[in-house]
């Protein structure tokens, strides 16, 4: 299956297909100076992969996690390229999650003001979210994706079967983004959720190919992040607090969302929420109070003197963008979730 991608920089398409990672130099253009950056949490046979399609590849294999979407990362990806005489002509594959794509898409976009980029993402996460929209970035100063850029990649690569390798927590983990993405916009994917065995490979396949479905429609509208692309972050608002109090290592960034997406429902939603999240074994509540969270959540960009713009599900597969006093939401938390 080929999805195109259109931009104000381009057209480009995401290729989902089992067994693609096997045809990467059939679909992607490798017969020059490759650098292909994967972490350690991908299985090394990924990258030599693509690798053995290259003309003149370089593996550049960085620690796993977000503690790698730093600064001197960004700089070794640099001092990779130059020492090893890329040139325009020359590209960059990322083999992994999230994090590797982010990272190397912005590296792509900067040496030598910008370079092609081709994106395999590895992980569900990276397969149904951030693979595509073209957004690059580094965490700065504490602060996450506080440096990047727009720049979409050549082509995206999606092969379903490098799912096989990775824990149950780290599918949920990435799936819990496409409920995300069936709540706001596709009730008949929700459905698939409620009743649909996701161990079957091709319900899993539709689950990637209509949640990028939808996320093509959004980010083609507002490539940008000036006003449908809001809906994406549906769930977010805690979040984001989440993860800014408890770090990563405690919570997955999609079990961080599937806790803040349930008191963003009307109540019916909420009732068929919860065991949707319950059978991916995602968390649904929060240990303890909820006080800390709540001061970080007053952080989120969203907030306007006392108000702030949450995403709302009145109904499954519907949306509503409401700037709500800081206080309604505060209330919201408890209810739903200090226990």
């Amino acid at each position: 299956m080929r999805i195109p991608v259109k931009t104000s920089q381009g057209a480009y398409d995401i290729v989902l297909e089992r067994g693609a990672l096997k045809k990467a130099g059939t679909y992607l253009s490798l017969q020059r100076r490759v650098l292909i950056v994967t972490d350690t949490g991908v299985p090394p046979a990924y990258a030599e992969r693509v690798a053995s399609a290259c003309k003149s590849p370089v593996i550049l294999t960085i620690p796993q996690g977000e503690r790698s979407k730093q600064m001197e990362t960004y700089t070794l990806l640099l001092e990779t390229l130059v020492k090893n005489d890329f040139t325009r002509t020359d590209c960059v594959v990322a083999v992994g999650g999230g994090v590797v794509g982010d990272l190397a898409g912005f590296a792509a976009s900067t040496y030598m003001r910008g370079i092609d980029f081709y994106n395999i993402p590895t992980t569900v996460l990276s397969q149904v979210d951030s693979s595509i929209g073209g957004k690059t970035a580094i965490d700065f100063m504490g602060l996450k994706n506080i440096v990047g850029a727009f720049y979409p990649p050549k082509r995206v690569l999606i092969d379903p079967d490098t799912l096989a390798t990775l824990p149950a927590r780290q599918i949920a983990n990435g799936l819990a983004e496409s409920v995300k993405m069936a709540l706001t916009s596709d009730a008949e994917l929700f459905t698939l959720f409620e009743t649909g065995d996701l161990r079957e490979a091709a319900v899993l396949d539709t689950v990637i190919a209509r949640s990028l479905a939808i996320k093509k429609q959004v980010v083609e509208q507002d490539e940008h992040e000036s006003g449908l692309r809001k809906i994406l972050n549906f769930g977010h608002t805690l979040a984001h607090a989440l993860e800014s109090v408890h770090g990563m290592d405690t919570y997955y960034h999609g079990e961080c969302v599937a806790i803040g997406m349930v008191p963003m429902c009307a109540p019916a939603v909420r009732e068929r929420l919860l065991p949707v999240l319950e059978r991916l074994q995602l968390p649904t509540q929060l240990a303890g109070d909820a006080e800390a969270l709540i001061a970080a959540c007053r952080h989120d960009k969203k907030m306007t003197d006392e108000d702030i713009t949450v995403v709302y599900v009145p109904e499954i597969g519907q949306y509503a963008l409401h700037a709500i006093p800081f206080t309604a939401l505060e209330t919201r938390i408890r209810e739903v979730l200090d226990k």
